[in-house]
Formats: structure tokens, sequence, C-alpha cells
């Protein structure tokens, strides 16, 4: 109960300090583009019902993205951190696509899966998987090697394996690798929603921005910020589920 009254003082500090700095810049470069905090933040709540059909469309997309990168990043991370003859041939892969500015693949994502969702989330995805890869690799690179010898000292089978050694080894690292990811996602999410759709919160804030609205282009960003907060909050949440061990959790 302690903890969670700190985890809820600790927001509650952190949203005064963010509108404490909005405040400041209000009053300290006195532009339209910085709009009054307490009135913008009004404008939000009236206009939250409006803004919630893009806050789905931006976390279904996120939230796809993920789950597809899980699905690919997690089995390939296993392989090459359990294989040495994989791990030699992908890792050096991995290191030369990995610092790649990803979101210039936009227009091949666009050409091969067309307009809709499916380029979105195929931008997402590239540029996020990469990051689960490395990060499962690396969890099984720090499995002490005499874990392995006391496996097969009693007989464990390849399951039993997995299931007591890697799983809680590898874990840690994906709770860690999906935070990560989701503050990579969000930006890249916004970027690719300023092309070719009428929803999702990347085309609410520059839709905004284009006419000139910058109260209602910052109650897009406060929605982009809220969609961030609860995403990090599912991920300890998660953490706290599936890895009770862990000293963070």
């Amino acid at each position: 109960m302690n903890k969670q009254i700190k985890m809820t003082l600790d927001t509650l500090i952190g949203l005064i300090g963010l509108f404490l700095v909005w405040e400041c810049l209000y009053y300290v470069i006195a532009h339209p583009v910085i709009p009054n905090p307490i009135k913008t933040l009004h404008l939000f709540i009236q206009l939250f019902p409006v803004l919630l059909p893009h806050i789905f469309s931006s976390l279904s997309r996120i939230l796809s993205a993920i789950l597809i990168s899980v699905l690919i990043g997690v089995p390939l991370g296993i392989w090459i951190g359990a294989s040495k003859w994989a791990n030699q041939l992908l890792s050096p892969l991995l290191y030369l696509i990995y610092p790649i500015p990803k979101v210039a693949f936009l227009p091949v994502f666009m050409l091969l899966f067309g307009l809709g969702d499916a380029s979105k989330i195929s931008l997402v995805v590239w540029i996020i998987v990469f990051q689960l890869i490395l990060s499962v690799r690396d969890g099984i690179n720090q499995i002490n090697p005499s874990y392995y010898k006391v496996m097969r000292m009693i007989h464990a089978s390849h399951w039993q394996t997995f299931i007591y050694l890697l799983y809680p080894a590898i874990l840690p690292q994906i709770i860690s690798g999906l935070r990560v990811c989701i503050g990579i996602a969000v930006a890249s999410l916004f970027f690719a929603e300023n092309y070719a759709t009428q929803y999702g919160l990347g085309y609410y804030i520059m839709n905004a921005w284009s006419v000139i609205d910058y109260p209602q282009m910052f109650c897009g960003i406060l929605a982009l910020c809220v969609l961030g907060f609860l995403l990090f909050k599912l991920i300890d949440l998660l953490e706290r589920l599936l890895t009770p061990w862990s000293k963070s959790a």
C-alpha cells in the first residue's frame, strides 16, 4: 500500500512539475504557440470525446506493432542468444541495421502495404523489433554457463530448460526492452500518422498545427502524453505480475 501511495505521489509531483514548467514557458515566451495551460486543460476535457477515436486508433496501432514485434523478436533473440553460429551470423547484421534511421523506410512500406494501417504498423515493427531481439539475446548471454550444466545433470528437457532457466532470465529483459520500445513506437507512429489517415493523434496534432489552432494542437500533445503514460503503467503492471522476483517489481 505504501508503495502505491508513493507511486501516486510521484505521479502527482510529475504532473505539477509539468504544468509549472508549462506556465513559466507561457509567460516567458509570451507567444500564441504556447497556450495557457489551465485553459488548454479545460479545452482538453471538453474535446476528450473528439479525441477518443484518435487515441484508440493510435493505441490499436501501437499495441498491434508491439505484439507483432514480440512474436518476431523474442524467438529470434532466443535463437541468436542460444546458438553460437546464429549469433556469429546475425549479430553483425543487427549491428549494421539497428542504427539506420528507419522512418526513412515509410515510403517503402506504403508502396508494399498500401496507405492504410498495415504500412504504419509495419514501420513501427521495423523500428522496434531490433531492440527486442537485442534485449532477449543479451538476457540469454548473461546466464551463467554453470546453470546449463545443472539442467543437463538433472536431465531437464528443452522445455523444462526454457521454463525454469531461459524464461526467468529473458523476461526482465523483455520488459526493459518494451519500456524503450514504447517511447520509440509513439514517436515513430506520430510521424507515420501524418500521411494518408484521418484518425490518430499524429494526424490530429498536425492538422491543428496546419490551421494554426495551437490550443487544440496542445490538446493532442496532452492526449499523446496520456497514451504514453498509460502504456508505461501497463508495462509496470505486467512486470509486477510476471516478474515478482524482480527488485523493480
